[in-house]
């Protein structure tokens, strides 16, 4: 029985992610509704938590790879990309500071 409210939340949620306060309101409407035990209740609503949090990991996923591929599109880099430059080129000054130091006749 519990399996069938299961599949019916999966396919009728698909990716959307319940705040935590509504997903306890809809538990509370089955458990009455169905007369589901306190565990299966709560087996439930920790499958509920799981599939919401997996949900907002998969889009937030997707809109990151999204706005890449609009930065690139506008032949912009992206701040990671910008921070490695930064850093390439603040190692080739202090490797050229380097030899110049050792390279100074006056020494």
């Amino acid at each position: 029985m519990v399996e069938l409210f299961e599949k019916m939340m999966v396919s009728g949620l698909g990716a959307l992610a319940l705040s935590k306060s509504k997903a306890e309101e809809l538990l509370t409407e089955l458990k009455e509704k169905y007369r589901l035990s306190e565990d299966e209740g709560k087996a439930l609503m920790e499958k509920l938590q799981t599939m919401a949090q997996q949900g907002k990991d998969n889009l937030a996923e997707i809109v990151e790879n999204e706005v890449k591929k609009a930065i690139r599109a506008a032949g912009m880099v992206t701040r990671e990309e910008h921070d490695l430059l930064e850093k390439r080129v603040a190692d080739l000054e202090h490797r050229l500071l380097a030899m110049a130091e050792t390279d100074d006749p006056e020494e």
